[in-house]
């Protein structure tokens, strides 16, 4: 089945077409002049940019194809290049009957909410439910940050010297924030159009949020307040993460590594956060253990792998939509946790 694939692409790259359907994006070269017209007549920038061109069509046409082809004989899905096949979803899509009318609908409407967002990817999606679902987490972050933000700048009490919030992890919660907003970003960017670029800025800011959020437990967990101990406390992770990001971007993308990497750290946090809450006895540990609980459990959607249900929903698109609720759930606890910090601050003062 790979080979008969392979050979589609090549046939499709040499003639533009697959069955009765025509490429449009053969018509230009891989530099995006066409094959038989003037220098002028390019497509446009943002479509090179995305690399939506003849081989990848030809890729997927040809990799739907062959799904077809395994259906209409009984068999399961198959994972192309290491990775499971996927309808796109198109603006202009027409529908051709009342199933795929109903089926597009929901998606059609949750993806108007994506493109205010990501207008310049507003062609196609690759994997619609997986990047609509992780612009929602962004939003959720965005919202968390933003209500924190007002909690510790106007809610709570300053202090009266310095101006400055009582809660000492104010900083490095909105960094957090930041690097949270910054990985569902990239990874709505790449379950649009996913390519070489894309996919390493979406692992890579993954990997770093996670190592930051390891940092930042480490801190809040053993109330580490002295610069110098943080800066000892962070740099060997810190030391590590930059390593490993390196080492993926620039030597190999090897996916089981960063599995497991990704995987210790997360399972880490969780640990340590449940036991904490535990020990001291926080006036908001269950509402810390719901979260921990859910993100145990979320794991386990990264881990057990199945192929996309009728071509859009697969274990990855589940984690993101788990994914929400407990975002909010995480930084309502953060909050939680910069009042409690406060007000034992103050009674201490006073």
């Amino acid at each position: 089945m790979y080979l008969n694939t392979r050979n589609c692409v090549v046939q499709c790259e040499k003639t533009g077409n697959i069955g009765d359907h025509s490429i449009q994006h053969c018509e230009f070269s891989f530099t995006g002049v066409p094959r038989n017209g003037s220098w002028y007549m390019q497509e446009p920038l943002y479509l090179q940019w995305k690399q939506l061109n003849c081989r990848s069509d030809c890729r997927y046409y040809c990799m739907m194809q062959s799904e077809y082809q395994r259906e209409k004989l009984g068999l399961g899905p198959a994972k192309y290049h290491g990775k499971w096949p996927f309808k796109r979803v198109f603006v202009f899509q027409v529908c051709k009957s009342l199933v795929v009318c109903q089926t597009h609908f929901i998606l059609l409407l949750l993806w108007l909410l994506f493109l205010a967002c990501f207008p310049l990817f507003s062609f196609s999606i690759q994997e619609p439910l997986s990047a609509v679902l992780s612009a929602f987490n962004l939003l959720m972050h965005f919202i968390g940050w933003l209500t924190f933000f007002i909690l510790v700048s106007y809610k709570l009490p300053l202090r009266p010297q310095s101006r400055r919030t009582y809660y000492e992890y104010t900083g490095l919660w909105h960094i957090y924030g930041l690097l949270s907003m910054n990985a569902w970003y990239w990874s709505a960017i790449f379950h649009t159009r996913d390519f070489d670029l894309t996919e390493k800025l979406d692992y890579s800011s993954a990997v770093a949020v996670l190592g930051y959020s390891l940092i930042l437990s480490l801190l809040r967990i053993f109330n580490v307040k002295d610069e110098a101990s943080r800066v000892m406390f962070a740099a060997p992770i810190l030391a590590f993460v930059t390593t490993h990001i390196l080492y993926l971007n620039f030597y190999e993308m090897d996916y089981g590594w960063n599995m497991k990497v990704c995987l210790v750290m997360g399972v880490s946090q969780i640990l340590m956060w449940v036991i904490w809450g535990g020990v001291t006895r926080h006036p908001s540990r269950f509402k810390l253990w719901t979260a921990m609980l859910g993100c145990a459990l979320a794991m386990l959607l990264e881990i057990y792998d199945f192929p996309p249900f009728h071509g859009y929903v697969d274990a990855h698109a589940l984690w993101h939509a788990t994914t929400i609720p407990l975002t909010y759930l995480w930084w309502s606890f953060i909050k939680d946790d910069a009042k409690f910090r406060t007000s034992t601050l103050v009674k201490k003062v006073k």
